[in-house]
């Protein structure tokens, strides 16, 4: 049942997908000429980091080079339709909104270990370790090719794309109203949430390597570390709740064209919705991995959703420490 859902869900993603370009051919108003400016600009930077993550990531081995400026990119992007727009009170916001997330999500990152003096250095995401283990990407030629269209092109598009609506609503109605009140502080409260749910789970898994490291067993920690796996505050409630404050961020992001005057859905939700199929992907991955490692992490799925939260198991970490106990 929850595959077809699944499915389902990511069928009905595509399907918006496909539509928002035929939004912006049969509905939308185009690109104004200053909008077309701004996009050249935007574009020479996105072509500099496409080259840069692909020739440093091939070169280091270290594919992580997307994640160090994924955080960065957007903020860039979004300072630079605001200057070149005229530094009208929406675009203005939109960026401060853009630089508070990515400020926050760039220490977090940074915390990791991911950033060194040397820039192209740094930890590792350990995905892409795992995924160049697997049969098809130990060929070298085939692992560049997904570097280079995959971690290089595709997610620096979907950067840009995630900021479109900033673009968008350079030609949009320059008032500031309710409903960018609106965007603000769902935006705002999804970047605190965000906040919340990393510091949880940094704060766990941190202690737990405190005790791994001092030679225990991950059965002999106390509860509920030795399971593994975080269930603790939002992480009870929901299986990736950084993720859906990722997703909500940029959805709120995108209410800004709303406030500009555009219809409820416009083709600049596409960075979204991109982005929202890319967090289904990489969770399907994550799972797979915690799954292999933590017999009990099947539990905490089938207790527990992926993203909103609700508490579908009211005691989901009592039961399963004590399953895990018995076991």
């Amino acid at each position: 049942m929850k595959k077809i859902s699944s499915i389902l869900f990511i069928v009905i993603v595509t399907c918006l997908i496909i539509l928002c370009p035929i939004l912006y051919f049969r509905v939308g108003n185009g690109f104004t000429d200053e909008q077309i400016k701004i996009l050249y600009v935007l574009l020479i930077i996105m072509a500099s980091s496409i080259l840069y993550c692909f020739i440093v990531g091939e070169i280091t081995r270290n594919n992580s080079q997307m994640d160090k400026i994924w955080s960065i990119l957007p903020e860039v992007y979004a300072w630079v339709i605001a200057a070149m727009g005229g530094m009208k009170p929406r675009l203005v916001v939109m960026a401060i909104l853009a630089t508070v997330w990515g400020i926050r999500l760039t220490y977090n990152f940074g915390k990791k270990g991911a950033y060194k003096l040397k820039f192209w250095q740094g930890e590792e995401d350990y995905r892409w370790k795992i995924l160049r283990q697997n049969k098809y990407f130990q060929n070298k030629f085939v692992w560049a090719l997904f570097d280079l269209f995959f971690i290089s092109i595709y997610q620096n598009v979907l950067i840009l794309l995630t900021v479109v609506p900033a673009l968008v609503c350079v030609s949009g109605d320059s008032s500031f109203n309710g409903i960018d009140i609106l965007a603000t502080l769902l935006m705002t409260f999804f970047i605190f949430y965000e906040g919340i749910a990393d510091s949880e789970q940094w704060k766990f898994q941190t202690k737990k390597y405190e005790m791994l490291n001092e030679g225990k067993k991950l059965e002999e920690l106390p509860e509920p570390y030795n399971l593994g796996f975080n269930t603790f505050g939002l992480w009870n409630i929901s299986r990736h709740p950084n993720y859906f404050a990722e997703q909500m961020i940029w959805v709120s992001f995108y209410i800004f064209t709303v406030a500009s005057g555009y219809q409820i859905f416009n083709y600049s939700a596409i960075g979204a919705l991109l982005l929202i199929l890319l967090f289904v992907g990489s969770s399907m991955l994550g799972e797979k991995i915690s799954g292999s490692k933590y017999p009990l992490y099947e539990d905490y799925i089938n207790n527990v959703s992926k993203f909103i939260p609700f508490r579908r198991y009211r005691k989901a970490t009592n039961e399963l420490v004590e399953k895990n106990e018995t076991e």
